[in-house]
């Protein structure tokens, strides 16, 4: 129990990075250049992790890492990026909370994990506590904004069930390294055709750029995928849930934003809904047990110690010669 608590606060590091994520691009970075931008954020952080793990991929894991690539920072990236510039925070932010009952589906064919009853109130729970939170506050939403915002949850919430799916076959760091590799070069000519040559940066988009390339990417992915590997799916969408928290905490303190009794009873109500999966003894018990079967021979009774070879008998002493 001890330590999936400690798991569970060491996947919260990604929700909160990310739920300073939209606040940094939209306030520092570059507008109209997504594909540039993703691919600024995702391939840095790849070779840097890359030079930490030192191991390449190997067998599948070469198509595995462009699938994930795909799936959870190249397409993910550009769309996320989209969204801050075409939505307001709080209803991009909203649209994403609703990634942890597509989690559980996801999670539910892909790796057999049927989501439990503290799952699903969690998710009611906490999904509304961001809608309350966030709706109602903003500018205008336009159609282009919320599809990117919802292809980006249904692509993530996909690729983060089958990172869950493979993570026995390699190392979180190198794992997570190839696929922001992987995602970067993928993204890199459609950059150059689409959106021309790479946007100028001051030094406010340079130190924003630094910030969502170390933080809100290499160490956020890092703490989410090692959560994947030891936590039931469901658990880890629904610690997803302090994303938009951070970022309602995040405008009061940096923005001068004021917290009114709606947001906060919101507030209260998210992190109610995380607590009520999070702390489940029956999921955490579901996490040790899953980790378990995937141990190579887990579940096997030891095979029985052969018998002991009946004992030679004994040779026949030999009588000493006469006359001697």
């Amino acid at each position: 129990m001890e330590a999936n608590l400690r798991w569970i606060l060491v996947t919260a590091v990604a929700p909160v990075a990310w739920g300073t994520n939209y606040y940094v691009t939209r306030e520092y970075l570059p507008a109209g250049h997504p594909l540039w931008g993703a691919a600024v954020r995702a391939l840095p952080a790849g070779l840097l992790l890359q030079a930490l793990s030192r191991r390449r991929p190997r067998g599948s894991w070469w198509w595995k890492a462009a699938v994930l690539g795909v799936l959870n920072t190249g397409g993910f990236f550009a769309l996320v990026y989209l969204a801050a510039q075409l939505l307001p925070t709080s209803t991009a932010s909203t649209v994403m909370a609703t990634s942890p009952l597509v989690m559980m589906l996801m999670a539910w064919g892909l790796v057999a994990e049927r989501p439990r009853p503290a799952h699903l109130t969690g998710a009611a729970v906490g999904i509304g506590g961001v809608a309350l939170t966030l709706l109602g506050h903003g500018g205008p939403v336009g159609a282009r904004g919320v599809l990117a915002s919802g292809c980006a949850l249904l692509m993530s919430s996909c690729g983060y069930v089958l990172a869950k799916r493979w993570s026995g076959q390699s190392d979180v760091l190198a794992a997570t390294a190839w696929q922001l590799i992987a995602g970067g070069l993928l993204l890199l000519p459609f950059a150059a055709v689409v959106e021309g040559a790479p946007p100028a940066v001051g030094g406010p988009a340079v130190l924003g750029f630094g910030y969502v390339t170390l933080v809100a990417t290499a160490l956020a992915f890092v703490a989410w995928f090692s959560g994947l590997r030891r936590l039931p799916a469901a658990t880890v969408g629904l610690i997803g849930l302090l994303n938009p928290v951070t970022g309602v905490l995040l405008g009061v303190a940096a923005a001068g934003d004021r917290l009114t009794g709606r947001q906060t009873a919101g507030i209260v109500l998210t992190v109610g809904g995380v607590l009520c999966a999070a702390l489940d003894p029956g999921a955490l018990g579901l996490a040790v047990g899953a980790r378990a079967r995937r141990r190579p021979g887990a579940g096997r009774r030891p095979a029985p110690a052969p018998a002991a070879p009946p004992a030679a008998p004994a040779a026949p002493r030999e009588r000493p010669a006469d006359g001697g």
